[in-house]
């Protein structure tokens, strides 16, 4: 299955599950949940961490955090 960290620039999906333990609970907070859209607005270089956008909030995050969120791709 995808990860989130997978995303290229624009793309889109909707979140699948967070159920890993090394996912901070601020992201969840912030509307990292099952279920919301999210869209990969930017990345930084040298595997920095990424802009995205999640049911219409803005959030940024590591790229290794990323990898631990499961996805479904949308169209």
């Amino acid at each position: 299955m995808p990860k989130l960290g997978d995303l290229k620039k624009g793309e889109k999906g909707k979140i699948v599950d967070v159920s890993s333990r090394e996912i901070p609970m601020k992201l969840l907070e912030m509307g990292c949940l099952p279920g919301n859209s999210v869209r990969l607005i930017q990345q930084a270089p040298f595997q920095g961490p990424i802009y995205l956008e999640v049911n219409g909030s803005y959030v940024a995050i590591r790229k290794e955090t990323a990898k631990l969120i499961e996805i479904e791709l949308s169209k």
